[in-house]
């Protein structure tokens, strides 16, 4: 069984954050340059480099989306 989140994670701002933001029709993620709102509360523009996927995972969007996902 797959679980889907309404959450995605995006690369921004230095750390990876999640959204509740729409993804563009058929995107698996959100386009470099696209501004979102994240979990911990910033607006945030998304970097969907290979090398932004490696940064470490905010600590509060962490903490929310696990809220989320507990639902």
């Amino acid at each position: 069984m797959v679980t889907v989140y309404p959450f995605h994670w995006v690369p921004a701002g230095g750390a990876r954050h999640a959204s509740t933001d729409a993804r563009p029709d058929g995107a698996l993620a959100y386009p470099s340059g696209t501004g979102v709102r994240v979990l911990c509360g910033q607006e945030l523009v998304a970097d969907n480099s290979e090398l932004a996927w490696l940064w470490g995972t905010c600590t509060d969007c962490h903490a929310a989306a696990r809220r989320v996902s507990d639902r």
